[in-house]
C-alpha cells in the first residue's frame, strides 16, 4: 500500500507539473542543430513559451504526454516515496532512544532515491514529511546542482527520442546520446546545452513538494481509516 500510495502522489503532482515539462520540451527542440541567430525564436522565455502554447494549440496541448508522465512518475516515485514509506513504518528512521534521526532519514532518502534511479532517473534525497519547511528550502536548492548537472543529458534525450526516423525506426540525425551531445554542441554552443533550463528548476520544486504534500495526505487518511 506504502507504494501505491506513492506512486498516487507523484501521479497527482505531476498533473500539476506537466505544462511546465510540455514547456521545457518544446524550448529543447526549438532551433534544433541551428547556430544562434540563425533561426525565429517562437519562445523567449518559459513565461512566454507557456503562454504562446496555450494562445497558438490551445490549452489541452499544455497536457500532451501526461498519460506517459503519469506512467513514469508512478512507477519511479512510487519506489523512491514507498521505500522511504517503509522505513519509517519500521523504525529504522529512529534512534534507541525514539528520537527522529535525520542521518538516518538521509540514509534511507538516498537508498530510496538508488532503488528511484533503477528505473532511469536521477537521484533525488526525500525529506521527512514533517519536516516540510527544510524540504521545501533543500529542494530547491539542492534542485539548482541537480539541473545544471542533468540539463545537458536532458536536452539530447529529448532530441534523441524525438528525431525522425527511416522506415527500420532508426534515427535519422543522431546515432545515440553522445552523438546528441556533440552535435549540439558543436552547432548551438554551450547555451544550446542548457536550452529549456528554466522550466526544468521552475517544475523541480514544486514537484517535489507536491509529491511530498500529496503523499502525507494519503498516508493520513489511509491510517485514519485503517486503525
Amino acid at each position: 500500500m506504502d507504494f501505491l500510495m506513492s506512486g498516487l502522489a507523484a501521479c497527482g503532482a505531476c498533473v500539476f507539473t506537466n505544462p511546465l515539462e510540455v514547456v521545457k520540451t518544446r524550448m529543447q527542440l526549438q532551433g534544433e542543430l541551428q547556430a544562434p541567430g540563425t533561426y525565429q525564436r517562437h519562445y523567449r522565455n518559459v513565461f512566454h513559451a507557456f503562454i504562446t502554447i496555450g494562445k497558438v494549440d490551445g490549452l489541452a496541448a499544455l497536457q500532451k504526454g501526461l498519460a506517459p508522465a503519469l506512467l513514469y512518475q508512478f512507477l519511479m516515485n512510487g519506489i523512491r516515496l514507498g521505500t522511504y514509506g517503509l522505513a519509517e513504518a519500521g523504525g529504522y528512521l529512529h534512534t534507541a532512544e525514539g528520537t527522529h534521526s535525520p542521518a538516518r532519514s538521509a540514509a534511507a532518502g538516498a537508498m530510496a532515491g538508488i532503488m528511484g534511479a533503477y528505473l532511469g532517473s536521477p537521484i533525488y534525497m526525500i525529506f521527512p514529511p514533517e519536516s516540510w519547511k527544510l524540504a521545501l528550502v533543500a529542494a530547491m536548492v539542492s534542485g539548482i546542482a541537480v539541473v545544471l548537472a542533468m540539463a545537458p543529458f536532458d536536452v539530447a534525450c529529448t532530441r534523441l527520442y524525438n528525431q525522425p526516423t527511416d522506415a527500420q525506426g532508426k534515427g535519422l540525425m543522431y546515432r545515440g546520446i553522445l552523438d546528441a551531445l556533440l552535435q549540439t554542441a558543436r552547432t548551438e554552443g554551450i547555451f544550446g546545452m542548457y536550452k529549456g533550463i528554466g522550466a526544468s528548476y521552475f517544475r523541480l520544486g514544486p514537484h517535489t513538494i507536491l509529491s511530498l504534500f500529496f503523499w502525507d495526505q494519503l498516508r493520513s487518511l489511509y491510517y485514519t481509516y485503517t486503525k
